[in-house]
């Protein structure tokens, strides 16, 4: 029998101290064992007895006060798997941050430093001072996975960058550590921050074609694949640029938003910031044709029929051949092939006109793909096709980004 992987998880002073309740449960649903180590200020928020009412086990607070485990922190160290710190203060990240062991969870931190993860929250002035983003960078260059905080409101009041990541992120930051560490396939992540230092480009969404100023053409992209993308980038440490057509989502916290309408401004901006990118995915659906001439005032019925009638149409840029033409040694260009029939082969026809190192190909039409949380992709290379099983779109973003870097990783 396989033993569950177990998560060491660190609660904080903060007052988002309750969604690590949350944090349990979401790790207890994917199977890991769960155990809690608390800082004395994390009880005036949330106390023992809920966590170990969750988790089956007694929470400690204090290196002191049990005989028959005289060196807790270096039992609670070597016994797990991962020790995840979330909510992570201020205060414990800088002690962290410093190598300081004044309590029993930043002893454990220090013997952990090899399996250690931190989910800083605090106030936006707090998480933007030098102190803090120097101690960040401290931490991520000895190896130490860190979740970027969300931005919106604080407890305080302000609103910022300094909420916990939501909760579902965590949690798949923390399973996604693991599965890195289990792994045993070529391309698997090694580290949850294995993109840190790269810039990612994605295109998300679908392009407008005015005909006049109420009406255009356009199609059914909801962008929830370019955003998944995206986010999935962010979280592993990328610096990431999004370019997205016009759609319904929120812009994703920490991620450079150009929001543009057209496939001539969706090009313009790509082509701007294509030349940094060491991995550029072009999952936008940009339409294919634009009006030929734009009218400058809405076009009326009984006077402009003829022009409503007929609507001469002139081809956009293809984005994707365009720049993946100019692609630089080492850099990875994906692009994505919506096809309602033949999706495989059709995309195979796509990769050999695009200069793409990667096609992600998708079913789409009768109620697949666009605006879905999920779908089938198939990922086609110069010498392989592999379809996917049917999966959630953030899930398809892990696959492609896993691929992404360890293609990466081969050119280095």
């Amino acid at each position: 029998m396989v033993e569950p992987k177990k998560i060491l998880l660190g609660v904080t002073g903060c007052i988002a101290a309750y969604k690590s309740c949350e944090i349990v449960r979401g790790l207890q649903k994917a199977g890991v064992d769960v155990e809690v180590v608390m800082t004395e200020s994390a009880t005036e928020f949330v106390g023992t007895a809920t966590f170990a009412a969750l988790t089956g086990r007694p929470v400690r607070t204090s290196t002191f006060g049990d005989l028959a485990d005289a060196i807790p922190h270096i039992r609670l160290a070597e016994s797990c798997d991962l020790l995840l710190i979330a909510p992570c203060t201020a205060n414990v990240l800088a002690k962290v941050a410093c190598g300081v062991a004044d309590d029993l969870l930043t002893s454990t931190a220090l013997a952990a430093h090899d399996h250690l993860m931190v989910a800083p929250a605090m106030n936006m002035h707090m998480y933007e001072s030098p102190a803090t983003q120097a101690n960040l960078t401290t931490l991520a260059e000895r190896g130490v996975a860190l979740i970027e905080p969300a931005s919106g409101r604080l407890a305080c009041g302000d609103v910022g960058q300094g909420k916990l990541a939501p909760v579902e992120d965590i949690v798949a930051a923390a399973l996604a550590w693991l599965d890195g560490r289990s792994a045993s396939r070529a391309d698997a992540p090694t580290s949850v921050l294995d993109l840190l230092g790269k810039h990612v480009l994605v295109t998300a969404g679908p392009t407008r074609e005015r005909i006049d100023p109420v009406r255009y053409l356009t199609n059914d992209s909801s962008g929830k694949m370019g955003y998944a993308l995206a986010e999935a980038a962010a979280r592993r440490g990328a610096e990431v640029t999004l370019v997205s057509g016009p759609v319904a989502l929120d812009p994703p916290s920490g991620i450079n938003v150009i929001p543009v309408e057209s496939a001539d401004e969706m090009f313009a901006a790509a082509r701007e910031a294509f030349p940094e990118a060491d991995i550029a995915i072009f999952a936008a659906a940009v339409a294919d044709v634009r009006p030929k001439e734009r009218a400058g005032r809405k076009l009326k019925k009984g006077v402009d029929d003829k022009a409503l009638r007929i609507i001469e149409l002139e081809e956009n840029p293809d984005i994707l051949a365009t720049l993946a033409a100019t692609k630089r040694p080492g850099q990875i260009v994906v692009g994505f092939a919506a096809e309602t029939d033949d999706f495989i082969a059709n995309a195979r026809k796509k990769f050999a006109s695009k200069h793409a190192d990667l096609i992600v190909a998708n079913e789409v039409g009768r109620g697949k793909a666009f605006s879905q949380d999920a779908m089938t992709v198939a990922l086609v290379t110069s010498d392989a096709a592999s379809e996917l099983p049917h999966s959630s779109k953030r899930e398809i973003a892990v696959t492609i980004l896993d691929w992404a870097h360890s293609r990466l990783a081969n050119n280095l």
